[in-house]
C-alpha cells in the first residue's frame, strides 16, 4: 500500500514544501497516536485482567454452609437456667461459655444485658456443658468453637434454613445415659491424632495431643415453642436429609467443639454428670436478630463458608 501511493521524484520536486508547523504537528501527533494505542492496549489488558481475577475470587469461596463463634470459658457454677430455672445449686457443676452473666435465674432479658466472651462480640448467647474432671481437678477447654452449619440436610433444605428465634433454648446429648448406646450424638476424639477412633466415651489420647468433644444439636424446630416440658420435644433431628412434618422449620445445626488440654489414660476422666457418654450441651439463643439473619442468609442459605464476622 505504501509503495502504490508513492509519488515520482519529479512530482515531489515540483510540489511546494509543507510549512514547518505542519511537519512539527505531524511529529507531535505521532507520540499522541502511539499513546492512544498504548492506552487502548493497556485498557484491554486491564479488562482481561479483571476478567481473570473475577473467576479466581469466586473460586476462593468455599462451598460449605457455615459460620462460627469462638466463645472462651467464662465461669463455673452448679446452675442450669433451662433444666432448673430459678434454682441455684440444683444442678451438677457446669462450665459456661459466652454470656458471662449466666446463672440459675437467667432469662432472655437478663442475658441481653450481659457481656460476652464470644468473637463476634455481638453473640450474647449462653452455652454450657458439664464440667470435666481429671481426678479431682476441674479442667476447662482451651478451644471453644461453636459452628453454625447447614450440613445434615439436602441442599434445597439448606436454602430454606431460618434463623433461630430469639430466646430459643436447645439441649443436646443425654445427661442420664447409662451406656454409649444411649448417646450417639456426642463423641470424643483426639486433636492431631486421627488414628485414634472416635468414641461416645473418653478415648486415650497420646502425649502431645488434646482430648476433643463434639456435640451436634438438633436442627428442626416445631415453629411454635421456644422450649418444652422435657426441653427437647420442640426440636428434632432431620430424617433422610429433611425435617419431619412435626418439626417443619429447618434452623442451623449448632456443632459444639471443645478441646481440653489433657491426654492419656481415660480412666482418670469424668464429667460432672458421669462417664464420657453423659456429655450434653445447652444453648440459650441471644443473638441479635439482624446479625443472625444476615449470617444465615449470606453464609448458610448461600452455602458459603464464613468466619467470625459472618463474611466469606
Amino acid at each position: 500500500m505504501l509503495f502504490r501511493n508513492r509519488r515520482s521524484p519529479e512530482r515531489r520536486r515540483t510540489r511546494s514544501p509543507r510549512p514547518w508547523r505542519t511537519r512539527v504537528a505531524g511529529l507531535a501527533a505521532a507520540p499522541l497516536a502511539l499513546s492512544l494505542v498504548q492506552a487502548n492496549v493497556g485498557n484491554a489488558a486491564a479488562d482481561r485482567g479483571a476478567a481473570e481475577v473475577a473467576p479466581r475470587a469466586a473460586a476462593d469461596v468455599v462451598r460449605v454452609a457455615e459460620f462460627l463463634a469462638e466463645c472462651p470459658y467464662t465461669h463455673r457454677a452448679p446452675d442450669d437456667p433451662i433444666i432448673f430455672p430459678g434454682l441455684p445449686g440444683a444442678s451438677h457443676m457446669h462450665s459456661f461459655f459466652g454470656n458471662d452473666t449466666t446463672n440459675a435465674h437467667s432469662d432472655l432479658a437478663s442475658l441481653e444485658k450481659g457481656r460476652t466472651s464470644c468473637s463476634p462480640d455481638t453473640d450474647l448467647s449462653s452455652y454450657w456443658v458439664p464440667t470435666l474432671y481429671d481426678g479431682d481437678r476441674e479442667v476447662e477447654p482451651t478451644g471453644t468453637t461453636f459452628y453454625y452449619l447447614g450440613e445434615g440436610v439436602l441442599d434445597d433444605v439448606i436454602r430454606q434454613i431460618q434463623p433461630f428465634p430469639k430466646g430459643l433454648r436447645i439441649v443436646a446429648g443425654n445427661a442420664k445415659a447409662t451406656g454409649p448406646q444411649d448417646n450417639t450424638i456426642a463423641r470424643w476424639s483426639c486433636l492431631h491424632a486421627g488414628h485414634v477412633d472416635p468414641s461416645q466415651d473418653f478415648v486415650n489420647c497420646p502425649a502431645g495431643t488434646m482430648l476433643e468433644s463434639y456435640l451436634d444439636f438438633p436442627q428442626c424446630w416445631n415453629g411454635t415453642d421456644l422450649d418444652s416440658a422435657d426441653h427437647k420435644s420442640h426440636m428434632a433431628y432431620p430424617v433422610a436429609g429433611e425435617c419431619p412434618s412435626t418439626h417443619p422449620v429447618p434452623v442451623p445445626k449448632l456443632r459444639q467443639v471443645l478441646r481440653y488440654p489433657v491426654n492419656g489414660d481415660p480412666a482418670r476422666f469424668r464429667l460432672a454428670s458421669g462417664p464420657g457418654f453423659t456429655m450434653h450441651g445447652d444453648f440459650f439463643n441471644v443473638w441479635p436478630e439482624e446479625e443472625l439473619a444476615q449470617r444465615v442468609r449470606d453464609c448458610i442459605n448461600a452455602i458459603v463458608k464464613c468466619g467470625f464476622d459472618g463474611r466469606p
